[in-house]
C-alpha cells in the first residue's frame, strides 16, 4: 500500500504471563508471537516497520534481525509514548502510520488491509478497528454519540458503569495520518491513575481539532485477542491451528481427526496424503502428495516425504528426507538421514545422530531394507538394495555396499553382490 509505514508495539513486560521470556517471543503454531505480526506489515507492503522494544530488549532484537528496525522505548510510560519514541523517524512525516501491538498473533491480513483502505477512503486522522465482544470485560470501549459516531476510547478501568456495558472493544489495531499523529501525540497527557500516556486519548484530541476519526468494525473477534496469559497463548494456539487444518483440507489432505492433529505454520502437504490422529507436524516440513502420517506420528523441521510415503505409529523424523515410497510404520526414529525411493525402515530402527558434540549424517540408498530393531550409528551408509539385518549396530564410519547384506553386533557384511566383469 503506497506511503505505508507500520509500527508495531512490542516494550511492555507481559506481567501476568509470568515469563523470563518476553511474551511476544513465546511461539504460536511454532513461530514467535510478533513474527506473525511482522508478516502482516510484510503483506500490505509496508515501507518500513518498527518495532518498539523495552524489556529484554535485546533478546527480541535477535527474533526480529533485519525485517525491521528496532526502536528503544527508555522508559515503559504507556501506549503514546511507545510511538512518540519513533518520532525521529518521522520527522518529515507523511502518508499512513499503522500500529499494531506485537502479542496479537491471530491479526489476519485481509482484516487490516480493508481497515487500512477505509481509513484512505475517509481521509480521516485516525481509523481504529473495532470488534463487538460478547465478554468484553478487560477491553478498552468504543464510546458513541446518539448518532452513532465514534467519540472516544474509554479503557475499562476509566469507564463508567454505563460504559462497561458497551460491547464494541478497541483491539489495539489504528491506522493514522502520519503528519498529524506526531504533531499531536506530545500534547497527550498523563494518565493520573496509572501515570502513563494512553495512544487511545488521541481520539479525543482529534476531535477536538475537528479532525475526522473513524472506527471500523470487525466480524473477526480473534483479531484483538492478545497473549496475556498462558490461557490467552493456548487460546491463539487452537484457532490458528484450526486455521492451517481447515486450508488443509481445502487443498485435498484428510485429516482424521482434527482436535488432536498439531500443524505448524510453513507447512506444506500434497493431495490425498491422510493424517491420523495424535501426529505433530512441525513448521518447515513439506509432505508429498498421497503419504499416509500417524497415528501418534512427529515430523520435526528440516524433513521432507517424497510421494507415497508411509510413516506410522510412534515414529519420529527429524531434518531428513525420505523417497518416494519409503515405508517406517513402527516404533522409529530417523534424524539427519537421506533415504532413498522404495527403502524399508524396519520397526524399532534408530539412526543414533548424536555423537555428544555433532550431530552425523546417514545415508540409505533406494530399495534398502532395514531389519527391525536395528541401529545406525551416524554417519553411516548402506547402498541401494542393502540389507541390514534384525537387530544388527552398523558402528560409526562404517558403511555397508549396494546389494550387500550385513548382521550382528557390530554389524559385519556377509554378502556382497559381485562386479560385472
Amino acid at each position: 500500500m503506497k506511503d505505508l509505514k507500520t509500527i508495531i508495539l512490542a516494550a511492555g513486560k507481559g506481567t501476568r504471563f509470568k515469563s523470563d521470556l518476553p511474551k511476544v517471543l513465546h511461539c504460536v503454531a511454532g513461530r514467535p508471537a510478533i513474527d506473525h505480526v511482522l508478516d502482516v506489515a510484510k503483506a500490505l507492503g509496508s515501507l518500513r516497520t518498527y518495532v518498539v522494544v523495552g524489556h529484554k530488549a535485546n533478546e527480541v532484537r535477535k527474533v526480529i534481525g533485519s525485517r525491521a528496525e528496532v526502536v528503544i522505548q527508555k522508559r515503559l510510560l504507556g501506549t503514546a509514548d511507545a510511538v512518540r519514541s519513533c518520532a525521529p523517524h518521522f520527522r518529515q512525516a507523511r502518508g499512513t502510520v499503522l500500529v499494531m501491538c506485537g502479542d496479537t498473533p491471530l491479526l489476519d491480513k485481509a482484516v487490516v488491509r480493508r481497515l487500512v483502505q477505509a481509513h484512505h477512503k475517509a481521509k480521516a486522522a485516525c481509523t481504529v478497528l473495532s470488534a463487538v465482544l460478547s465478554e468484553p470485560h478487560g477491553y478498552g470501549r468504543i464510546i458513541r454519540d446518539a448518532s452513532g459516531s465514534f467519540v472516544a476510547i474509554r479503557e475499562e478501568k476509566d469507564a463508567s458503569p454505563s460504559e462497561k456495558m458497551v460491547r464494541e472493544i478497541n483491539t489495539g489495531v489504528y491506522c493514522f495520518d502520519a503528519a498529524l499523529l506526531f504533531s499531536s501525540i506530545s500534547k497527550i497527557r498523563v494518565n493520573p491513575k496509572k501515570k502513563e500516556f494512553y495512544l487511545t486519548d488521541i481520539i479525543e484530541l482529534f476531535l477536538s481539532r475537528h479532525r475526522t476519526v473513524r472506527a471500523v468494525v470487525t466480524e473477526d473477534w480473534t483479531a484483538n485477542i492478545g497473549i496475556n496469559t498462558r490461557a490467552d497463548l493456548a487460546l491463539c494456539e487452537r484457532i490458528c491451528r484450526e486455521r492451517i487444518l481447515k486450508k488443509l483440507m481445502s487443498c485435498g489432505v484428510t485429516i482424521v481427526d482434527p482436535a488432536t492433529t498439531y500443524v505448524e505454520q510453513d507447512v506444506r502437504i500434497g493431495r490425498d496424503t491422510i493424517i491420523y490422529p495424535c501426529s505433530y507436524i512441525h513448521r518447515d516440513v513439506q509432505v508429498g502428495k498421497g503419504c499416509s502420517i500417524g497415528p501418534f506420528a512427529r515430523l520435526r523441521p528440516g524433513t521432507r516425504l517424497g510421494a507415497g510415503v508411509a510413516v506410522g505409529n510412534f515414529t519420529e523424523v527429524s531434518r531428513s528426507t525420505l523417497g518416494p515410497g519409503v515405508t517406517m510404520k513402527h516404533f522409529s526414529f530417523l534424524g539427519d538421514a537421506r533415504v532413498g525411493a522404495g527403502s524399508n525402515i524396519g520397526c524399532g530402527t534408530v539412526t543414533a545422530n548424536y555423537d555428544g558434540k555433532n550431530k552425523n549424517r546417514t545415508v540409505i540408498g533406494p530399495k534398502a531394507f532395514i531389519g527391525s530393531d536395528a541401529v545406525i550409528v551416524a554417519p553411516a551408509r548402506i547402498g541401494a538394495g542393502a540389507v541390514l539385518g534384525a537387530g544388527s549396530v552398523l558402528t560409526a564410519n562404517r558403511s555397508v555396499p549396494p546389494g550387500g547384506v550385513a548382521v550382528g553386533v557390530p554389524a559385519r557384511t556377509i554378502k556382497r553382490v559381485k562386479k560385472n566383469g
